[in-house]
């Protein structure tokens, strides 16, 4: 019989209500139908599939492609006192034996498992036990749309075959429509009735967005280094193109004081797992790092990302800054780019096997890098979320360029869309709105149309500026997958006929922005909540009672061999110092606390708190 979900809720995780999208995700997938669900990183993806295996029979099959992924995710869930497990080939044969009994028995509620030995194993252990679940993270290994693309992934399609009766839930943090097609086509999501696709919100607000463009080496090191001066003991992730910036980026700050380590495909597994093992529990401050690090680690208090280059793609970005403040408290994230980035980009677009894709995808972050409008807004309106908004935590919000009234603008340039049947790309609709006589204008006679010309008084450059800021609000969106046709939102529909006001910004091309030292960002703000036996908080942290309870952490996290973030977030530490419960009963009532943990550290925490009050 399904258990109360909000009660598996509490007791396991502490908190008292769901994220949106949480609960229809986990009472659909109690009702055994299949799912493809989108939230970004931090969102809370794990929740949706491992609430409905506590409260559905059986083991739930998590399909995951690390063995350090499934190692946190198998220590945190232990820790909240759940019956979890990974079978991968770091197991011995003892280890194995074990899991495999208990998977017979009953007991596991979660079974973590590559999908190499999820094949292997389909007509032994899995055959012989009772599945409730199956949920594929990461799902956009399967796509080669997908950034991240795994061809062991794509032998997944078999799960529905043989085991028609269990439902699938496939999860992922990034995937543009192309790929969320590719991930239902290739695991058969749509065979089964009820099948359905959760878009959760792709803001995070709790992330700031800032890019420096055109920094040199020197520039950027003198940046990084009063960026994390202004950090103490905050970890962070430094991406680099390469494996030589990662190792001279991290000499540069050892040199300097700072406790870093690079991390890239070339060391050897050892190295990896070291630097790996160092960073989670906050053994080492910072780490420098290609694109291989960061998908196999679930630390909830990364505090910053910075960016030394270009990513490839928004997907690749997105995922990536999305491993900072995972705990919903604020982070903050840093973008450097330059035109050498964007040559070396395009070199390895070219090379690869799907050279239009990924050039594509790197000029999308190209507009995303030399934006004047809202940051965030260009984010969401990527994964096909429109805001009409701007953030208020990104650069652009914060140091607003020079703005006009734009809508005419942008009306003639929707007018030509729309009188073309929206079948032309951004470079043809610059051609009739300037007037010009190009093979394409002629043949399909787009000089009879009454557009043709009418945004002649402005250069090439300021129509290239206007539609890509139109992109970027959410205006317009270009079909990738259809010829790169230009198509007009909703939102560009108001603007259009006259619904909305659009403000654009003067781009001025010759500004240069120095580095400067970072201020430190604000603290959490905790909301007011009331519990039995305390007055309101007032949402005043004491910031030495949180540099204790981070020290207590520390301790337990020793004592158990966990990484400190897997006891407590930071968040939590956050609302302790801020709210200091001076009993047990008070301690549970704590959002992030649940029932094991209460009894299992509560005594602890609350003696600490006692003493400061």
């Amino acid at each position: 019989m399904e258990q109360d979900i909000y009660l598996l809720l509490k007791r396991h995780y502490g908190y008292d209500t769901f994220r949106p999208l949480q609960e229809d995700i986990i009472r659909h997938a109690i009702g055994g139908k299949d799912a493809l669900v989108l939230m970004p990183t931090g969102g809370g993806k794990s929740l949706c599939y491992q609430i409905p295996a506590l409260a559905m029979k059986g083991t739930c099959i998590v399909v995951s492609p690390l063995i350090s992924l499934m190692k946190d995710q198998v220590e945190a869930l232990q820790s909240n006192g759940i019956e979890a497990e990974a079978l991968n080939s770091n197991n011995d044969m003892t280890a194995d034996t074990i899991i495999r009994r208990k998977c017979a028995a009953g007991i596991l509620k979660l079974l973590y498992i590559s999908p190499e030995k999820l094949l292997s194993e389909m007509d032994y252990l899995l055959k012989h036990i009772d599945i409730s679940l199956f949920a594929i993270d990461e799902a956009h290994c399967i796509s080669q749309w997908g950034h991240d693309f795994r061809p062991e992934y794509t032998q997944l399609g078999v799960l529905r075959e043989r085991f028609p009766d269990v439902p699938i839930m496939a999860l992922t943090a990034t995937a543009d429509k192309i790929t969320r097609k590719d991930i239902v086509r290739q695991l058969n999501l749509e065979q089964r009735a009820g099948f359905q696709e959760f878009v959760s919100s792709f803001n995070r607000p709790n992330l700031s967005l800032s890019v420096k463009r055109g920094y040199k080496a020197k520039e950027k090191l003198s940046f990084i280094l009063n960026f994390i001066k202004a950090r103490p003991l905050e970890a962070g992730i430094i991406y680099c193109l390469s494996r030589k910036s990662t190792e001279k980026v991290a000499e540069d700050l050892r040199r300097l004081g700072i406790k870093a380590l690079p991390y890239h495909a070339a060391l050897s597994p050892q190295e990896r797992n070291r630097t790996q093992e160092q960073f989670k529990n906050d053994q080492i401050q910072v780490v420098c790092a290609t694109v291989a690090f960061g998908m196999g680690i679930d630390k909830s208090n990364v505090r910053w990302v910075i960016h030394y280059n270009l990513p490839k793609s928004i997907e690749s970005f997105y995922q990536e800054i999305g491993r900072a403040g995972r705990d919903g408290a604020p982070a903050d994230t840093v973008l450097f780019y330059s035109l050498a980035d964007i040559v070396q980009l395009s070199e390895f677009a070219k090379q690869s096997g799907q050279q239009e894709v990924n050039m594509d995808k790197l000029r999308r972050m190209q507009e995303y890098a030399e934006a004047s409008v809202c940051r965030r807004r260009i984010l969401l309106n990527y994964f096909g979320e429109q805001t009409d908004h701007d953030c208020g935590n990104c650069d652009i919000c914060q140091n607003p360029p020079q703005r006009f009234d734009g809508t005419q603008i942008c009306q003639m340039a929707l007018s030509a869309m729309r009188r073309t049947q929206e079948q032309i790309r951004i470079s043809t609709t610059i051609e009739i709105v300037k007037g010009m006589m190009s093979p394409e204008v002629k043949r399909k006679g787009y000089n009879q149309l009454k557009t043709f010309g009418v945004g002649k008084g402005y250069s090439l450059t300021q129509w290239q500026d206007y539609l890509l800021q139109m992109l970027q609000m959410g205006l317009i969106e270009i079909a990738y997958d259809e010829g790169q046709r230009a198509r007009v939102t909703p939102l560009g529909d108001d603007v259009l006929y006259g619904r909305r006001q659009v403000m654009l910004s003067v781009v001025d091309h010759t500004v240069k922005e120095q580095p400067r030292r970072q201020k430190p960002k604000l603290q959490l703000q905790i909301p007011s909540i009331t519990i039995p036996g305390l007055p309101p908080t007032t949402g005043t942290e004491d910031p030495q009672l949180f540099e204790a309870l981070r020290r207590l952490r520390m301790t337990c996290a020793e004592e158990e061999g966990f990484p400190p973030y897997i006891v407590f977030s930071d968040k939590v530490l956050h609302t302790l110092a801020t709210i200091k419960p001076t009993t047990l009963e008070q301690f549970g009532f704590i959002s992030g606390i649940g029932e094991h943990k209460k009894l299992k550290y509560g005594q602890r925490f609350v003696a600490l708190i006692q003493r400061f009050v």
